[in-house]
């Protein structure tokens, strides 16, 4: 690995741990995402607390935290593999933010935005998934898992040498939401638009 891909993979993960979410209520002076709703600094309980203008703002500011450095190191032709390790890079920032007590989000629109500078194809039928999925059931956190779950069949046939990056990443958005599918099964997740019971 050259000093230029590491130097990468830290600067994602310093990035990633910018939480747009807390950072966006606190100028708004709304409450803290991690401590109501789902507890979760992400868009969709910004969503919960704030409304679309709020949530819209943290969903750009976290897709940006994965672009950009994703991008960059596209331009400094930086291999497909080691681009999949700084997508993930920025998403664990995202999970286990330095500069937040490692207290972070589940890192979908962060995985998002890494994925994004492949094509704009590729991000359009993600995006088109999730939405299909959420409108229909409702449920940010089942349309979030479908979506992860095709992304990397999406990829091979965009642009086949990515998929092994991306099927990386995917896993671990699965990974980070075991909890949700916990409760998927038991039929206590929250759906959108809907208050957090218990």
């Amino acid at each position: 690995m050259t000093a230029v891909a590491l130097i990468m993979i830290i600067s994602a993960y310093l990035l990633g741990s910018i939480s747009s979410a807390v950072l966006i209520c606190r100028l708004l002076r709304l409450p803290d995402p991690r401590n109501v709703g789902s507890n979760n600094p992400g868009a969709t309980n910004v969503l919960r607390i704030g409304g679309k203008k709020a949530a819209a703002s943290v969903l750009l500011c976290d897709m940006l935290k994965g672009t950009i450095p994703v991008w960059a190191s596209y331009f400094l032709k930086i291999d497909p593999f080691i681009l999949g390790i700084i997508a993930i890079a920025a998403c664990l920032g995202h999970m286990y933010p330095i500069f937040f007590h490692f207290k972070g989000g589940k890192g979908v629109a962060t995985a998002l935005g890494a994925i994004a500078p492949i094509g704009l194809d590729l991000t359009a039928m993600i995006m088109a998934t999730w939405l299909f999925v959420a409108v229909i059931f409702r449920y940010s956190s089942l349309a979030a898992i479908v979506t992860v779950l095709l992304a990397p069949f999406y990829t091979w046939l965009v642009k086949p040498q990515y998929t092994l990056p991306v099927a990386m990443l995917c896993c671990l958005i699965i990974l980070r939401h075991h909890q949700n599918i916990k409760r998927l099964f038991a039929g206590t997740e929250p759906k959108v638009g809907e208050k957090k019971n218990t």
